[in-house]
């Protein structure tokens, strides 16, 4: 049994398993789905993951093609111009599914591509060529990075190439060197990531937001919550099963499965009223409860399914008092009660509302707090308004009724202030 499969799940990880097996079964489709896995270090995110790599199966190729043409769809600048029988001619291949990886310390010469130094420097036939990054190796596979989050923050130039790679289906990727024609090439490839957000520099959608749009889901990674599941790890007790009804435990067909027509007024009408910022949140809405649907045995993609997938797709692009008010809309209509859309001005004016009662609340405790301090002083020896005891000097000042004096003008920014007035002069030379 693979590695994958002994990994133990929990409530805390059990997210991050059912989102690496839809993108695994929308990759087999041809389709990227890129995930990303937030939570605490030391959680298990990057093993899960790259223990996921098990569930790939393999790809033909053409022969020691280093871009992963697809024999019948060939893309790379080799073989995109040959013929049926040319490519026949030299052959196929099965190789592993690409699983590659970008660290933090990757050039983009290592991640695009760059000169071929061997050929370039190949005494007997110098020729300049080009020798493809990771991402063009993994065209048809996966691409993980760990702690995306520090990846994005010093290596920003590395956060514009994703930008490419994930911002179409297919992706794109372009090499350049001076004195080569510039390659564009297609790629289709899904990028899994990992990161911790309540470490700097913070989470990926506070640190740059177009690229955390580009993940179709982000959940969040727990820890365990029961000693049982603590023991189950540390024993490295068999955890998960094969799902039957695949070679490698995935449902494989997603085009066996449909979306319901009312969802998709559904989707229409949150992304209209919510003022939704991006047309790929109902995009990955409605293709991972396509996926959901898929890997629980249904034809049709229906509320349920979307319910279930839509904390996933919304946490990264929404603030808490949408995804708030889109999930409890949500969970009205999957019980059949009266379910209310509020817009996203009034969902906000809701929040700040109970925000607003809150502090109200807050601050009336604290000066019912201050009278009965007031009182209570008031009472003890020498502690009165005027009192005369020991000298009649001790005053007792009560907070809630204190003038305050303020100064004569307000504060005048020194960007305002006269330059004489910024810089002093000694009256006296100094000896």
């Amino acid at each position: 049994m693979s590695e994958y499969y002994r990994l133990i799940r929990h409530q805390g990880n059990q997210s991050l398993f059912q989102v690496v097996e839809m993108s695994v079964t929308s990759l087999v489709n041809e389709q990227a789905f890129h995930i990303q896995a937030e939570g605490l270090r030391g959680t298990g995110k990057t093993t899960i993951m790259r223990a996921a790599r098990a569930l790939l199966p393999p790809i033909t190729r053409i022969k020691n093609c280093v871009y992963n043409c697809d024999p019948a769809k060939p893309h790379c600048p080799l073989h995109r111009q040959l013929s049926l029988a040319e490519i026949a001619a030299l052959g196929t291949e099965q190789v592993p599914r690409p699983f590659l990886e970008i660290s933090q310390a990757a050039k983009p010469g290592t991640v695009v591509g760059s000169i071929d130094l061997a050929k370039l420097t190949d005494t007997h036939n110098p020729l300049a060529a080009l020798l493809p990054g990771t991402i063009p190796q993994a065209h048809r596979g996966i691409i993980f990075i760990d702690e995306i989050n520090r990846l994005v923050d010093t290596a920003p130039e590395l956060a514009d190439v994703l930008l490419d790679v994930m911002g179409t289906r297919p992706g794109r990727v372009q090499i350049e060197e001076a004195g080569l024609p510039v390659v564009e090439l297609p790629v289709t490839v899904c990028v899994w990531a990992a990161a911790n957000p309540d470490e700097d520099p913070g989470a990926l959608c506070t640190i740059r937001k177009q690229l955390a749009d580009r993940f179709d889901v982000t959940v969040a990674m727990g820890r365990p919550v029961s000693e049982q599941a603590v023991i189950h790890i540390l024993a490295g007790d068999t955890g998960s099963r094969p799902v039957v009804g695949s070679s490698n435990g995935i449902s494989l067909d997603l085009d066996t499965v449909s979306i319901g027509e009312e969802v998709r007024r559904l989707l229409a009408k949150l992304y209209i009223i919510y003022k939704l910022e991006s047309l790929r949140t109902v995009i990955a809405m409605e293709t991972a409860a396509r996926l959901n649907a898929l890997q629980a045995g249904r034809n049709v993609a229906g509320l349920i399914d979307l319910v279930q997938v839509a904390p996933w797709t919304l946490k990264h692009r929404v603030g808490e008092d949408i995804l708030a008010a889109i999930m409890a809309y949500l969970a009205g209509l999957l019980s059949n009660q009266p379910a209310v859309m509020l817009p996203a001005s009034e969902s906000i004016v809701v929040v700040n509302q109970k925000k607003a009662t809150y502090w109200s609340l807050l601050w009336s405790s604290i000066k019912n707090k201050l009278a009965s301090l007031r009182h209570s002083q008031s009472r003890l020896p020498g502690c009165g308004r005027s009192s005369q005891a020991n000298g009649g000097g001790a005053q007792f000042i009560d907070p809630l009724h204190t003038k305050i004096i303020a100064p004569p003008k307000s504060a005048m920014p020194l960007s305002r202030l006269p330059d004489e007035q910024l810089v002093t002069r000694d009256s006296q030379p100094h000896g």
